[in-house]
C-alpha cells in the first residue's frame, strides 16, 4: 500500500480524503502547524525544510502521493507565504521522494476563487519565485483596502505553477502526474455557521454559483483527490479539475474554449 503526505491535514476535505485513503489500507501522514504527524510552519523557509526532512524517516525516503493542501484565507501577506510558497516548497521538496515511490502522484488545492479577478503584482511575483516582492505586493493590496484579493491571487499563481510545472522533466518526465483540484463552496464546521448568517449566502452564492446540487460536503470532494493520487490516473496531468457544482462554467461560460 502507498504512503501519502497530506499537508495541511486537519481541514475537512483533506481529513475526508485521509480517512478514505486509510480505509483502503494506505499509510497517511498529516502535516500542519501543530498536533499532526509532521509539525511544520509552511509560512517560513525553515518550516518548509522541516516538513521535507521529517517526511523522510517515516516513509523510508519514498512517497507514493502528496496532497499539498495547506492554505490560509486571511487578509494578510502570510496567506501568500503559505498558499503559494508553502505549497510549492512542499511539492518541490518531496518530489525526490515521489520519484522513488511506486506510481507517484501529486495534487494541490486551488479553489474556484483562483479564476476571480486577481492582483497581477502578487501572482507574477510569486511565479517569479520572489517571496519578498509577493509579500510586499500583498501588503500594498492590504493598504489599498484590497486585502480580499490576496487569497485569490495566491491560488491563481498556484494554479498557473501547476500548469507550467506538470509537463517538465522533473514531473511528467519522471512519471509523476501533477494536478490541482478547484472546489467551490465546501461545507465545513467553519463555513456552516458563516453560511447560516443572514445575508452571507446572498453574497457568497453569486460569487461562487453552484447550480449542480449546491454546496458540497467534504466527502464529495475526497473521491476526486483519491482518483488523482491513485495508480488509475495514468494520463491526467497539468489540469485544474473543477469540483464546483458548475461555478466555473457559470462564471466563464465557453470563454476558455
Amino acid at each position: 500500500m502507498s504512503s501519502t503526505v497530506v499537508a495541511s491535514y486537519p481541514r475537512s476535505a483533506k481529513r475526508a480524503a485521509a480517512a478514505r485513503l486509510r480505509a483502503q489500507g494506505h499509510t497517511v501522514l498529516g502535516a500542519d502547524l501543530a498536533g499532526s504527524d509532521i509539525d511544520a510552519d509552511l509560512s517560513t523557509p525553515e518550516g518548509r525544510a522541516q516538513l521535507v526532512d521529517r517526511a523522510r524517516e517515516p516513509t523510508a525516503g519514498r512517497l507514493d502521493a502528496v496532497i499539498a493542501s495547506a492554505g490560509r484565507h486571511l487578509f494578510d501577506p502570510q496567506t501568500v507565504k503559505v498558499n503559494y510558497f508553502g505549497a510549492v516548497a512542499t511539492l518541490e521538496g518531496l518530489c525526490p521522494l515521489l520519484a522513488a515511490g511506486t506510481d507517484p502522484r501529486a495534487v494541490v488545492i486551488s479553489p474556484v476563487t483562483a479564476i476571480h479577478p486577481h492582483d497581477p503584482a502578487i501572482a507574477d511575483a510569486a511565479l517569479a519565485c520572489d517571496e519578498a516582492a509577493a509579500t510586499a505586493a500583498a501588503e500594498a493590496a492590504l493598504q489599498r483596502g484590497e486585502g480580499h484579493a490576496i487569497y485569490g491571487s495566491s491560488k491563481n499563481a498556484l494554479a498557473r505553477w501547476v500548469r507550467r510545472t506538470a509537463p517538465t522533466a522533473d514531473w511528467a518526465g519522471a512519471g509523476i502526474p501533477l494536478n490541482a483540484i478547484a472546489p467551490g463552496t465546501v461545507l465545513t464546521p467553519t463555513t456552516d455557521p458563516m453560511l447560516a448568517t443572514p445575508g452571507v449566502r446572498e453574497v457568497v452564492d453569486p460569487v461562487i454559483p453552484m447550480p449542480l446540487h449546491g454546496h458540497a460536503a467534504a466527502e464529495q470532494v475526497a473521491p476526486l483527490l483519491d482518483f488523482l493520487t491513485s495508480p488509475e490516473n495514468t494520463h491526467v496531468t497539468g489540469q485544474i479539475v473543477f469540483v464546483d457544482g458548475g461555478a466555473d462554467a457559470t462564471l466563464r461560460g465557453d470563454a476558455a474554449w
